[in-house]
């Protein structure tokens, strides 16, 4: 999987998983977006763009199916547990 961390704009992160050409969008409002059959072509676009928030409104929105996102919880926020990082119970 290819993760974008954006700074600025409304979208935080784009997932991207070049294998089932889904991509999962996290929104500023903890929301999060999948649509299939992106192309990885489009994807490095919306990476490159000088706003990535337009580009996903001008050629991805309403281009692609919408999916089920990879991730969901303390996943889509990026976050993990403790006992991920050390091996130890919370």
């Amino acid at each position: 999987m290819i993760n974008k961390t954006f700074t600025s704009g409304r979208i935080r992160r784009a997932d991207y998983n070049p294998d089932t050409q889904q991509l999962d969008l996290h929104w500023d409002n903890k929301n999060v977006l999948a649509y299939k059959q992106v192309p990885q072509e489009v994807f490095r676009r919306l990476c490159a763009a000088p706003n990535p928030t337009t580009y996903w409104e001008d050629r991805i929105a309403e281009e692609y199916p919408k999916g089920r996102p990879m991730t969901s919880g303390a996943d889509a926020e990026g976050g993990k547990k403790l006992s991920d990082l050390f091996g130890g119970e919370d």
